[in-house]
């Protein structure tokens, strides 16, 4: 069905029809359930933090008792969030401190244990550039300029093998 099709079929409805459409989507499917509940009672503050507390367990697991967790260190976590975010339509300026996070989490992490993989610091820079075009294309790139500079100073300081690719976008920025 069309986006056409189905504003005609909505204004065919009256509104007892459209209340019960609406209700039977909210209790059939859990992303409108999700939708509604958040646009009604949004609680970015607490989403925002419940959001953190799942990156940074990531890198910093909360021990288990009689063992210790071994550190997962999935980009895929934040992502998750970030997507779910730009979907709910959370502020830009939230959907930035989550992206910008993950990167610091990530670096504070790096400095403090070895990383081998290859694929950790591409995923750390794909990251990076994602979080630049966002803040760019919202016009809040100022706005995080600090962090901006911090992360990419942070990839300087702990010698990242891929550091030359964030110049690369550190110069395109003219900071």
């Amino acid at each position: 069905m069309s986006k056409r099709d189905l504003k005609k079929y909505l204004t065919e409805l009256n509104k007892e029809q459209l209340e019960e459409q609406i209700i039977e989507l909210y209790e059939k499917f859990s992303p409108v359930k999700v939708y509604y509940n958040f646009v009604f009672n949004p609680k970015e503050e607490t989403l925002l933090q419940e959001c953190k507390l799942k990156i940074s367990n990531e890198y910093y697991p909360v021990k288990k008792t009689g063992r210790r967790s071994k550190p997962k260190m999935r980009r895929s976590v934040a992502q998750k969030y970030i997507k779910h975010f730009i979907l709910l339509g959370v502020d830009p300026f939230i959907i930035a401190d989550v992206m910008l996070y993950n990167i610091e989490i990530a670096q504070t992490f790096s400095s403090e244990n070895i990383v081998k993989p290859e694929l950790f610091f591409k995923s750390m820079f794909n990251s990076f550039e994602q979080a630049v075009i966002f803040l760019i294309a919202n016009g809040i790139i100022n706005d995080f300029k600090t962090r901006i500079l911090s992360i990419h100073n942070q990839s300087i300081k702990q010698k990242w093998h891929n550091e030359t690719e964030f110049n690369a976008i550190i110069e395109r920025l003219d900071y």
